[in-house]
């Protein structure tokens, strides 16, 4: 981890991949939040990356800026973009993907996305846009809309494109870049507004094991 941007309200940092951002009932220590409170016990989180997944993480200071962030999020009004890397060679240059998401009713771990608004099913909007096309692989810049638990994943998993070495929601097209240990999906980018007022737009390159696997890649 290493930190990005802070001001009086907030403290934004690039987050690693395998690391918890808080604790739940797998891992009680150690976790990202934990950290950051040891300088800032009123920090709190404004939003969760999965474990495996890198990049930008916004962390309030105070409970104000915390409301005010989560009132952003809620509205839509954070800009929040990702790098994803999925198998299979994507054929439209861009497109959207609108379908609700619910909790899986074969695996607690899964979201499943599905035309059909089932019980306990969430409306979610995810766009992307292609970046580069390889042999077996596509890179997608993506723009989740809305903000559900595995949107990215769940939903490029529901066009027949699951992120690469997306172990749970990769199926019978689960593919991985040699030598990459994790899901390539990393939160490279967040715009917002702050509470006093200012625009901020923040970015983050791809970590070296991401960069790495691309280079294993041949083009299309």
């Amino acid at each position: 981890m290493y930190l990005i941007y802070e001001d009086s309200n907030l403290l934004a940092v690039n987050k690693p991949a395998g690391v918890s951002v808080h604790p739940d009932e797998h891992r009680t220590e150690g976790t990202l939040l934990q950290e950051i409170q040891k300088k800032y016990p009123t920090a709190e989180l404004v939003h969760r990356l999965d474990k495996d997944t890198s990049g930008v993480l916004l962390v309030a200071k105070n409970h104000a800026a915390y409301e005010h962030f989560k009132k952003l999020f809620h509205d839509r009004k954070i800009k929040k973009t990702y790098s994803a890397l999925v198998s299979g060679v994507v054929s439209k240059d861009d497109g959207v993907i609108s379908l609700p998401i619910a909790r899986s009713k074969k695996d607690f771990r899964k979201r499943v996305a599905s035309p059909r608004m089932v019980d306990g099913a969430r409306s979610a909007e995810t766009h992307f846009t292609v970046k580069k096309r390889f042999k077996d692989y596509t890179l997608l810049e993506v723009s989740p809309k809305t903000g559900r638990t595995h949107q990215i994943r769940s939903h490029l998993a529901s066009i027949g494109y699951p992120v690469a070495c997306d172990s749970l929601y990769g199926g019978k097209k689960y593919a991985c870049p040699a030598g990459l240990g994790r899901q390539f999906l990393h939160a490279s980018g967040l715009e917002f507004t702050t509470p006093d007022g200012k625009r901020i737009h923040l970015e983050t390159e791809l970590p070296s094991d991401l960069e790495n696997a691309l280079k294993t890649l041949k083009m299309a």
